[in-house]
């Protein structure tokens, strides 16, 4: 499957079940130690008191309310 079929695919599933899936994945979050991000430099700060150096590795840590730091 292609990645645009699949993104295309997950919005739709987001969109009928009225956005509760996200809440849920949330909630299963597992860090991952090992992510494959960008390194461009944008900080943010998030809910547990750490500065991200970007908002990939902080999703990737499972962060809540991240905000530019």
């Amino acid at each position: 499957m292609k990645k645009s079929t699949l993104v295309r695919a997950m919005f739709l599933a987001l969109a009928l079940t009225g956005g509760t899936q996200a809440v849920s994945w949330a909630d299963r979050c597992v860090p991952n130690p090992n992510p494959i991000c960008p390194l461009i430099f944008a900080p943010v700060t998030c809910n547990d008191g750490v500065t991200y150096s970007n908002s990939c590795f902080a999703a990737a840590a499972c962060a809540k309310g991240c905000r530019p730091a």
